[in-house]
This record gives C-alpha cells, sequence and structure tokens, in this order.
C-alpha cells in the first residue's frame, strides 16, 4: 500500500496565515514563514500556502513570502493565488516552490494547465478545486458543482468531470477542497472526494474539514486519497484541541495507515 502524505495548507493575507470558515470570517494567526518552520520541524510531508487575495485584487502571488517560506523548508512546498501565466509559475518556482497550485484561472483558461505541465512538468501542477454538494433537482451527474473566486461564483460545472478533464490536461494532482466541510472540523466530504479518486489516475488531496486525527483515517481508509490536508487541527482558536504534526502521526498509525519515514534532522 502506497504510503499517505499530511499536507499543511495555509490561507495568507499579507504575509499573515489567516484561518477561515468555509471561506469568510478570516482570523489573522501568524506570520507565514514562523508557521512553515513550525511544521517542518514537527516532520509535516508538504506544505501548500494559498495567497488569498492576489487574485481579487488582480495583482501576482507574494514572491517575498515564497522566498521567506522557502528558506526555512526543505519538503515539497505548493503555493497558489494570483497565477495567470507561465511567467508567473516561472517567477513562483524560481521564488522557491516546487509545486503551483491552479484554480479559478483552470476554469477561466483551461489551456494554462497544459502550457504548465509542457513547460516546467505535470508534477508541478496541481489543479485545486473548491466543490459544492448541490440538490438533487440540479442537472450535474456527480451531484457537485465546481465553484470559483473564493466560492464566490458557481460555474455549473462538474466536478468529477473537471477532475477528469483536469487530469486530460496535463495536472499532476487534484486538490479536492469541499465548501460544505471547510473550517467545520467534522471531516473531510468522503463521497466527492471518493468520487473523484475513482475517476481519475493521478493524486488526488482531501481537503476541507479535518478536525482530529480520526478524520484523517476516514479519508485514506475510505476513499482513494494519497493525502490529506490538515490546517485547522494545527492552530485553530475555533478549536478546544490542537494537534501537532507528531501526533497526528502517531495516531495515523495506530490506525495502521502507511506513513511517509520520519526524516533525520541536525
Amino acid at each position: 500500500m502506497l504510503t499517505k502524505r499530511l499536507i499543511a495548507c495555509f490561507d495568507v493575507k499579507n504575509g499573515m496565515v489567516t484561518k477561515a470558515h468555509q471561506f469568510q470570517d478570516n482570523i489573522d494567526i501568524a506570520p507565514a514563514e514562523e508557521m512553515a518552520r513550525t511544521v517542518y520541524e514537527e516532520q509535516i510531508d508538504e506544505i501548500i500556502f494559498y495567497d488569498i487575495m492576489a487574485s481579487a485584487e488582480k495583482r501576482p502571488i507574494d514572491l517575498e513570502m515564497v522566498r521567506r517560506v522557502a528558506k526555512e523548508v526543505f519538503v515539497p512546498f505548493t503555493v497558489g493565488g494570483g497565477i495567470r501565466s507561465l511567467n508567473d509559475m516561472f517567477q513562483v518556482l524560481k521564488a522557491g516552490a516546487e509545486k503551483i497550485s491552479i484554480d479559478s484561472m483552470a476554469v477561466r483558461h483551461p489551456e494554462i494547465i497544459t502550457q504548465g505541465a509542457l513547460a516546467f512538468g505535470r508534477q508541478c501542477m496541481v489543479l485545486s478545486m473548491q466543490v459544492k454538494k448541490v440538490t438533487p433537482t440540479q442537472k450535474i451527474p456527480s451531484g457537485y458543482e465546481i465553484a470559483i473566486d473564493g466560492a464566490r461564483v458557481f460555474t455549473g460545472m462538474d466536478a468529477v468531470e473537471w477532475a477528469k478533464r483536469g487530469e486530460s490536461l496535463g495536472a499532476g494532482e487534484i486538490c479536492v477542497n469541499s465548501i460544505d466541510c471547510d473550517g467545520t472540523h467534522a471531516g473531510y466530504d468522503l463521497e466527492i472526494t471518493g468520487k473523484i479518486a475513482e475517476a481519475v489516475n493521478i493524486p488526488v488531496i482531501a481537503s476541507g474539514g479535518a478536525g482530529k486525527p480520526e478524520h484523517l483515517a476516514q479519508v485514506f481508509t475510505e476513499t482513494g486519497a494519497s493525502a490529506g490536508i490538515i490546517s485547522s487541527m494545527l492552530y485553530s482558536p475555533r478549536l478546544e484541541r490542537n494537534y501537532t504534526v507528531q501526533e497526528i502521526k502517531e495516531a495515523l498509525q495506530a490506525y495502521e495507515i502507511p506513513l511517509r519515514p520520519y526524516r533525520r534532522t541536525l
């Protein structure tokens, strides 16, 4: 059985990690580089940072933030937000990121997935998807619709079909971000995560809803997800109990979840 990955994902605004509930009511937590250093030292497998204001403000991603974070970590580091062209991708990779996450721009201009995959390799391209469960009366076969622009605009696109198309265009991974579960701490959306993992042949990352290690155990044993994003459970002031990465990994070992070995540290 392939090992599962734990990915710490942080939304960043003005260089600060910020936490939302269902994409609203953000609370500032700490500088991005401090959070990155903390989880790296705790043996996180990968890190994702989203510059959540870049697209809304129609500006490039905060490259200085990317550089500061890259100096603190030596694990795969993905960034997203405000990436609109191959040059934007090049600048992000040059600043120290290893992967690029695209979301709303990919919906508007799907060819950017192929362009990035051809220029930098599909292993660099992460297609992030904002998904929301719809009512049975809506004509969306999977029951889940794609949203963009921070879940403010709904596209009418079917989530599973978009995942399959993203793979065919050159995405190397897909991140399934549940709008309904985001910030709830009640667990991942197992239904859509499972559907997408069955529909594609590339790694699927579950995102949105993790509040305790049991939620990770669920998504790893009940779906084909290869990675789970943890965010709130690491630092959210809305939770009674926060966890360290080591505590989460120890809990998952009790469930016999195969994990990556611990790195040697100086």
